[in-house]
């Protein structure tokens, strides 16, 4: 039931803060705004207020407003309606009403997480010495090592941070390292020996960026969150919302480079999933998930793919170069081919959706 509602929830708020996107710059550039869709398919409710009809549809995966003058093979409207066509005006005009979708996703993560460190106050990853993780048959398995154990000496020298911890594994030279630790809740002294071996440092992408000696261990996470003024606030915020663009750009980068395989690409089923976890985590845990949700989305829609608002940038940009649109033809061959590209992607990440669930 959590995965459920969460889902409905996240993935919701995040479709009506892009189509607000483009309904208020529709607006803003008077342009006859004809429906405002939560969702696609058959109506499920629906209210007209003014020009516009209110809808929320059977297929919750999406959305779409509709203008007056959108699409490629209704833009002869009569001349009385041209004042609030889509397709009559600027290009420059065009080209902000599509791209506020993408933006208002990117601004709303932008939004979330200056709320967030406001009330609560900016993460700050304290330092320690206490392991977090040991990988299965490393050194440390072998030598005895748990998570919980806190290192306070190697090889005679106290150590207080987790570089120093490190420093000293990497300088061994694979010699054997007699570590002291603490254990348990009574602080057990218990002294093991680690003969550290040669292994392979990975981004978050599992590209291999450098190979040194490691004996399997990982710092366990230490976060507080510290209370800071506004302006602090709003730069972390500005800060973390960079790293979730970056990241998610980089992301596709190492798809199209084959680094990330295409088995990774989830679809709705993968984001119940992550949603209901994240709820159950706590609501610090869900807003960080929406925020980097709200970019994926942003960034997503930016991509020069027919049917997404990216496609459409690229042919507005091509107008403005050429100073005429791109043929109505052309238009329409564009939006199949995309509709066929983006139906086959969702029934890709559908199909990794379920090869998780029944493969576990």
């Amino acid at each position: 039931m959590n995965t459920a509602f969460s889902f409905i929830i996240v993935l919701g708020l995040l479709i009506f803060v892009h189509e607000l996107g483009h309904f208020l710059f529709a607006k803003l550039f008077k342009v006859k705004v004809l429906k405002f869709s939560l969702g696609f398919g058959p109506k499920i409710i629906g209210k007209t207020y003014g020009e516009t009809e209110y809808l929320i549809s059977a297929f919750p995966l999406g959305g779409y407003v509709k203008m007056l003058g959108e699409n490629p093979d209704e833009q002869n409207v009569t001349v009385s309606d041209q004042q609030g066509s889509f397709a009559h005006k600027p290009v420059w005009k065009r080209f902000f009403i599509v791209l506020a979708g993408p933006v208002f996703n990117l601004l709303f993560a932008l939004v979330l997480f200056c709320g967030l460190f406001i009330a609560i106050g900016v993460p700050d990853s304290r330092d320690t010495t206490t392991i977090g993780q040991v990988n299965e048959k490393s050194p440390a398995a072998v030598a005895g090592l748990v998570s919980g154990d806190t290192i306070v000496q190697i090889n005679e020298h106290a150590v207080t941070g987790w570089l120093e911890v490190l420093k000293s594994v990497k300088e061994s030279d694979g010699k054997p390292l007699t570590i002291e630790i603490k254990r348990g809740t009574e602080q057990k002294t218990v002294i093991v020996t680690v003969t550290p071996a040669i292994d392979s440092v990975k981004n978050v992408f599992g590209e291999v960026v450098e190979k040194r000696y490691m004996i399997g261990v990982a710092k366990a996470e230490s976060l507080v969150y510290e209370k800071v003024g506004m302006i602090q606030a709003i730069q972390a915020a500005f800060a973390q919302t960079w790293m979730y663009i970056s990241l998610t750009v980089m992301g596709f980068v190492k798809l199209i480079q084959r680094v990330v395989p295409m088995s990774e690409l989830g679809g709705p089923i993968l984001i119940a999933q992550l949603a209901g976890q994240q709820m159950a985590a706590g609501w610090v845990h869900l807003v960080f998930f929406m925020g980097l949700l709200s970019v994926n989305l942003g960034i997503l829609n930016l991509l020069p793919v027919p049917v997404l608002d990216g496609g459409h940038l690229m042919f507005l940009s091509i107008e403005a170069v050429r100073r005429e649109p791109v043929s109505e033809r052309v238009q329409i061959l564009a939006q199949q081919i995309g509709m066929f590209l983006l139906g086959s992607l969702m029934l890709f990440v559908f199909y990794n959706d379920l090869l998780r669930i029944f493969t576990k």
